[in-house]
């Protein structure tokens, strides 16, 4: 085979990787099993949702692909490479941000300064905040930008504080959004929102979705099921199924081990 045809050969190859591959992934705290040899993939442009009971290590494994915790065993690839043991602002470099399972926003801060902060810790230089940044079209535009992503354009002055949590989860993806994801990690973004701010929510993460991999974890099945192209179900730290939502509807141990014939009924 020619050096050409080799090369053409790896390049098909490379975009049939998953953006993200979990490989035995394992973490204990003392004699708990947060998580028990978890292996999954996401691929480029999919909505992958995880779900699971509380205590069924979700948001541990989301804090061991974006650093903040180290696997005792196993390993993390993101865009062909091994990031295992790359810290958290590096893989934020790389393309993975993340939103947490409650709000992290400067309540005391503009919707837009939050937005700005975000734009300066990506570009490195987070420290020379107070150095005009107000001022500065390279850090003020991407945050507009961002925020118009979201649907909160009109309200870069408006006091954080002052605003709803739904907005604030709005304002936490535009945050996301600022540092040019490759992937977003979202852990239970409509955690305590009521049912028009869950829809408000869903209808934007269906318009992410043609946009960006997004790797969701969430409690509201409705809103899993309205979103995934494919599902993981987590419990006691171990993978039980993944598939096609249709698929983990239909799976008896799933029902058994989370949806249950009561939850079963209300939500899938």
């Amino acid at each position: 085979m020619h050096a050409a045809e080799s090369m053409a050969c790896l390049r098909e190859v490379n975009v049939a990787e998953p953006l993200l591959e979990i490989e035995n992934l394992s973490k204990r705290f003392g004699g708990i099993v947060a998580s028990d040899n978890i292996t999954l993939s996401v691929e480029k442009g999919e909505l992958h949702a995880i779900i699971g009971p509380n205590g069924a290590g979700k948001t541990t494994l989301i804090s061991q692909l974006t650093g903040e915790l180290t696997p005792n065993a196993g390993r993390v690839r993101f865009a062909g490479e091994d990031i295992t043991a790359m810290q958290p602002w590096r893989r934020s470099l790389q393309g993975l941000a993340r939103s947490f399972q409650i709000t992290s926003v400067f309540l005391d801060l503009t919707v837009l300064d939050n937005v700005a902060l975000a734009v300066q810790a990506h570009a490195g230089h987070s420290f020379q905040f107070w150095k005009n940044s107000r001022k500065d079209p390279s850090i003020r535009e991407p945050a507009r930008a961002a925020l118009a992503h979201v649907g909160l354009s009109g309200r870069e002055d408006t006091v954080v504080s002052r605003m709803s949590h739904g907005e604030h989860r709005q304002l936490e993806i535009a945050m996301a959004l600022a540092t040019k994801p490759r992937m977003l990690l979202l852990d239970e973004p409509m955690a305590g929102m009521g049912p028009d701010e869950s829809a408000r929510l869903v209808k934007l993460l269906k318009e992410l979705k043609n946009e960006y991999t997004i790797l969701l974890i969430e409690h509201d099945m409705e809103a899993v099921f309205a979103l995934a192209d494919r599902i993981s179900v987590l419990v006691y730290g171990r993978v039980i199924a993944s598939g096609l939502p249709d698929d983990i509807r239909k799976d008896a141990e799933v029902r058994r081990a989370y949806l249950g014939e009561e939850k079963r009924a209300k939500h899938v």
